[in-house]
């Protein structure tokens, strides 16, 4: 197996560091208002009247920066990660915590010397140049039913949307009040009254605050576009520096769901969907084929191809939360790889008779799937338009406003926190975290029983599953044979089989794709002799990107023939491989690892690795068990469920963990 650095936790390290850093900042303001205290009592003769700001409200201020500091050390970011953030937001932030010493301090020195996330790689990492490009980084942010959003979670929204802005992310926010169909005067007051609730709660969190866009998206009489690769939309961006001179400025967007018509220059109601698209359409440059009205200026379809913003988010905040999970109460999916699994999950989304018995009948959007398809379709439809580093996140109001609490074990100890001393600590906020590591929360290969249910104070959160939802454009997944009809079985002794050298397969390519991840060359002779009678197929994640080999192994000393006459062919991963630029990147890794044990090997499937590899501690995390094998330098892992309680199924893993031969260059015996 490929061996890769494993991520070395340094929270504790950082989160001192973070405590310092505020202590000196918090020495500074205090310093600063005692002796702005002290000049104003100097010129007002002692006169009670002339105060300074409460002390209160600076330390609410210090308390929500630190807070804000752990959100981002709680990221599990990586130098990898941190370097790969810097590049791309860096020179993009604007005015916030991103530019105290405390946050700074903590980006140098509380991720310095962690290891990368695991990675099928060694040695250095190599990191392109940065984007010098002046144009701001923003994400298209989806309200749905903000009006049914308690005060608490308004305020936490707005809260973690202003982080973002500081992280060097700005937003343009979209309202969705969906009244269904309701009258139209009430739609427009609901959407009024939610615009100003939203502006107010973004200006109680710092500025440059929030504002209103209300004359920019405009509504043409015919489509305005067509292409091939999304649904053509009648909205079009009719004003662009109305977006553009706030984004540069450092202001959140708040765009109500309405349109101009072009023609009668009335107001009319637009679907929030399309607002999104446009908007996508408009700051990426791909709205070519329509005058756009700029300050003194017509850019003509030649200049529209010049990308007014960078959009690298596309965020959809639901109460419904993620795409839902298979299971019940599973919560939402953690990954979605929309080039291999839209379909289906839309299919499944959409199936006849498979409504919520429970929903409302006032619209289409009360019906839960209906909405959750809506949901995925929205990203799917944008993500194609945009560059494949950019990402979706869809989640619920309160993970997005971070009030889902978890409570800390009482040794681990938090920042200002005695040891032994039982509090709660928030979980991860998955925006944050997202924006920092370009990842969710949790890997998406890991079994769902390893993610924990929510147990913290908050009643609304409390025994729940996570509900957010990561998708990106991803990768196509090619399986040979084919899994259409079913997982793969062991063929007949004799009968035709896959081999690595068939034309379906690029040989050159899969050794390029086994030595570049593992650092060494493979003795590609040898080892298409060694599975020429035993390849079970093989997984590859886009153009060679990733992959994996399994084969069909026996128990030492028994012929083919007996061995599937009696079951006792071993499924075994032989290699695990991803491309040293694509580590980390899409998670082609999740991508392979998910197909093989939902797709290929449903049953389940061994491998080993040796005792001292850093990432066994990602195999143990998503496989049922593992086992140190005596005598030898190898662990041996299993998704077997039974494997366990079998002790001649467990023989069998052994025997053929411990005799497989392996075949590398620096391996072959000296001539």
């Amino acid at each position: 197996m490929a061996m890769f650095a494993n991520c070395g936790g340094v929270w504790k390290r950082a989160s001192l560091v973070a405590q310092a850093s505020i202590r000196r900042e918090k020495g500074c303001h205090l310093s600063t208002a005692e002796n702005g205290a002290r000049s104003g009592r100097a010129s007002a003769g002692g006169a009670s009247e002339n105060r300074h700001p409460p002390a209160t409200e600076g330390k609410q201020k210090r308390e929500s920066d630190r807070q804000f500091l752990i959100s981002v050390l709680e990221s599990s970011a990586t130098k990898r990660d941190a370097k790969a953030y810097i590049q791309t937001f860096g020179s993009s932030t604007g005015s916030g915590l991103k530019k105290t010493p405390a946050f700074t301090t903590v980006l140098q020195d509380g991720l310095r010397g962690q290891s990368d996330v695991p990675r099928f790689v060694q040695g250095p990492v190599k990191v392109s140049a940065a984007d010098t490009s002046e144009v701001p980084h923003i994400a298209i942010v989806k309200l749905m039913h903000p009006q049914t959003w308690d005060d608490a979670l308004h305020d936490g929204v707005a809260k973690t949307l202003t982080q973002l802005r500081d992280l060097g992310l700005r937003s343009v926010i979209v309202l969705d009040c969906d009244l269904g169909e309701r009258d139209g005067t009430q739609q427009q007051e609901v959407t009024s009254e939610q615009t100003d609730r939203m502006i107010q709660a973004i200006g109680r969190h710092g500025s440059p605050g929030a504002e209103l866009v209300s004359s920019t998206i405009w509504k043409t009489k015919g489509v305005s576009e067509n292409t091939s690769l999304v649904r053509p939309t009648d909205l079009f961006v009719g004003f662009g520096r109305g977006f553009t001179t706030p984004l540069r400025h450092g202001h959140i967007v708040v765009v109500p769901p309405r349109a101009l018509c072009e023609e009668t220059l009335a107001f009319t109601k637009a679907d929030a969907d399309d607002i999104v698209f446009a908007l996508a359409h408009y700051f990426s440059g791909l709205q070519f084929d329509k005058e756009t009205v700029t300050e003194g200026e017509i850019e003509s379809s030649l200049g529209g191809h010049v990308r007014n913003a960078s959009v690298d988010r596309i965020i959809v905040i639901d109460p419904l939360g993620g795409i839902p999970a298979s299971g019940h109460g599973d919560g939402a999916r953690v990954f979605v790889n929309l080039e291999e699994e839209f379909d289906r999950l839309q299919a499944a989304l959409t199936s006849q008779g498979q409504a919520d018995p429970q929903a409302s009948t006032t619209g289409p959007s009360n019906d839960p799937k209906a909405r959750h398809a809506r949901n995925l379709k929205l990203v799917k439809r944008t993500l194609a338009i945009l560059p494949s580093t950019a990402s979706a996140v869809i989640t619920s109001p309160a993970e997005a406003a971070n009030l889902r609490a978890r409570p800390v074990p009482a040794n681990e100890a938090t920042v200002g926190q005695i040891a032994g001393e039982v509090k709660t600590r928030r979980w991860q906020n998955p925006i944050i975290h997202n924006l920092i590591t370009d990842r969710p929360i949790y890997s998406a290969s890991l079994p769902i029983g390893r993610v924990k249910p929510t147990r913290g104070n908050d009643e609304r959160s409390r025994g729940q599953m996570p509900t957010t939802t990561l998708a990106k454009k991803g990768l196509p997944v090619t399986i040979f044979p084919h899994t259409h009809t079913g997982r793969w079985t062991a063929p007949e002794p004799g009968g035709s089989r896959l081999k690595l050298t068939d034309t379906c397969i690029d040989l050159p390519r899969l050794v390029h794709l086994i030595n570049d991840s593992f650092g060494r060359k493979l003795d590609v002779e040898h080892y298409l002799r060694r599975v020429e009678d035993s390849l079970a197929g093989i997984i590859i994640a886009g153009e060679y990107e990733g992959g994996a080999i399994l084969t069909w192994e026996r128990p030492l000393g028994m012929d083919e023939a007996t061995a599937h006459a009696t079951g006792r062919l071993v499924p075994y991963l032989d290699k695990f491989a991803v491309l040293k630029k694509s580590q980390g990147a899409g998670g082609v890794a999740d991508i392979v690892f998910n197909a093989m044990v939902r797709d290929c090997f449903p049953g389940g499937v061994c491998w080993r690795s040796r005792k001292n590899n850093p990432v066994n501690k990602w195999y143990f995390e998503r496989s049922c068990g593992v086992r140190k094998l005596p005598e030898s330098n190898w662990a041996m892992f299993w998704t077997t469920p039974e494997a366990a309680t079998s002790r001649q199924l467990m023989g069998d893993y052994e025997d053929v963990c411990r005799n497989v031969v392996p075949s590398w260059e620096d391996t072959k015996p000296a001539d």
